[in-house]
């Protein structure tokens, strides 16, 4: 899209986690070194955890990708497993076939299998990424298969990834032994405003084919600001800042384009609004006509509200501009609480019309039924016969019958006809 106009070979932020474009930033060298230290010892797990979009996965593809040809890696990234699921998981990511088996023959087939490879001279590695979604019992799984080992290291390398839950959930009492064998652990910070500006013109270099697109600082402390410094955060931003540039044929970044596609970001909800009042104020333009002062409540625990302070004789803009965004906010709720009022009426409508042609169907049927005559049975002479209740015969079905379905129609007729009229 925007490649040709700004001389980018391809799209240099592309949310894919492409070990390429991984910007070494304290932080991830520092987890690489723990990483690879951890491998190295074979001694226990290797957890590592990071915020969503930190570059948890960048990292592990980048730690892989320098892995010699000796080590085989089995990589599982979908962990909503529980324990005899994720053993199978396992195996089959490893090339074994747990079809059939019991799970006491699964474990002696792994073990054979993690034997085997250490005795032609491979290490086994076993990353699972997402870790945080696996349940406690799996985790003590985990936590039985590194039992696995030899004399003098362990036969099955583990290595945990997953978002920072992962250690509260590794704080359980219940894995009190499986946090005695984590060996390493490290967490992802989010990168600070000098980082993200060299994330930021990192990314762009690698991605030109002449003379580099330099995002300047000003912008990149807006981005940073709004990003929070989250590499994903960060990457979404720069990819809408040249797709505008590109439709606006803009060769320069600068702040007015960055306050477009920030505005852009919320409106259509990629990024949550997290401006303050006062800030779309002055996007408003009625700061110049008196300053609004935010009074914030003091309640412990609780995200103070932003209220304008006491209005003079005459009220300012600022406070109008408040109180017409109050208003439009709750004419927007009161419009989708009437349109769910009338979709729940509609479907209550459908319901009573459906009632209704089961009770015709069933009234078109008593009244076309007739009753089979019975064959005239032997009486003596001059008795007279018996005389049939005329509202029974006239139905086909005894008395009692035909005041029930009668009395059934009647019911759910009044019932439904009452039931329209409370609804509206």
């Amino acid at each position: 899209m925007y490649e040709r106009f700004y001389e980018l070979r391809e799209r240099p932020f592309a949310l894919s986690p492409d070990p390429d474009y991984l910007y070494p930033s304290r932080v991830h060298r520092e987890a690489l070194d723990y990483m690879r230290y951890g491998l190295e010892s074979q001694a226990g797990f290797v957890v590592i955890t990071g915020e969503i979009g930190s570059g948890k996965t960048t990292l592990l593809q980048t730690l892989l990708r320098g892995l010699d040809a000796q080590t085989t890696v089995g990589r599982i990234v979908n962990t909503m497993l529980e324990p005899r699921e994720l053993l199978e998981t396992i195996m089959i990511d490893f090339g074994l076939d747990p079809s059939g088996r019991s799970k006491p023959v699964m474990l002696r087939d792994l073990a054979e299998y993690l034997v085997d490879q250490r005795l032609a001279g491979r290490l086994i590695l076993l990353v699972i990424d997402e870790a945080q979604n696996l349940s406690l019992a799996a985790l003590e799984e985990l936590r039985m298969l590194s039992n696995l080992e030899t004399e003098k290291s362990k036969l099955l390398q583990i290595v945990l990834v997953g978002q920072p839950n992962l250690r509260d959930k590794l704080a359980a009492p219940e894995l009190e032994q499986l946090r005695q064998r984590i060996t390493v652990s490290y967490h992802l910070n989010p990168l600070d405003a000098d980082e993200t500006t060299k994330y930021i013109n990192h990314r762009l270099r690698l991605a030109a084919l002449g003379a580099p697109l330099e995002f300047p600082r000003d912008v990149t402390e807006v981005i940073h600001g709004r990003s929070r410094g989250v590499p994903r955060i960060i990457n979404v931003i720069c990819d809408a800042t040249l797709v505008f540039g590109y439709a606006e044929e803009r060769r320069q970044i600068d702040l007015t384009l960055m306050d477009d596609v920030l505005i852009e970001l919320e409106a259509t909800g990629v990024l949550p609004a997290s401006r303050s009042a006062e800030g779309e104020l002055a996007q408003a333009g009625v700061v110049a006509a008196g300053p609004v002062r935010l009074a914030a409540q003091a309640s412990p625990g609780i995200m103070p509200e932003a209220r304008p302070s006491a209005a003079p004789a005459s009220e300012p803009a600022g406070t109008s501009y408040i109180a017409a965004r109050a208003m439009l906010e709750e004419a927007k709720s009161r419009a989708a609480q009437l349109d769910q009022r009338e979709q729940a009426l509609k479907q209550r409508e459908r319901e009573l019309a459906d009632q209704r042609r089961v009770l015709a169907e069933e009234y078109r049927l008593l009244r076309t039924q007739r009753p089979v005559a019975p064959a005239p049975a032997f009486r003596p002479v001059g008795t007279a016969a018996p005389v049939a209740s005329a509202r029974g015969t006239d139905a086909g079905l005894s008395p009692l019958r035909h005041e029930t379905v009668w009395g059934r129609i009647k019911r759910v007729m009044l019932g439904a006809g009452r039931s329209a009229v409370e609804e509206n």
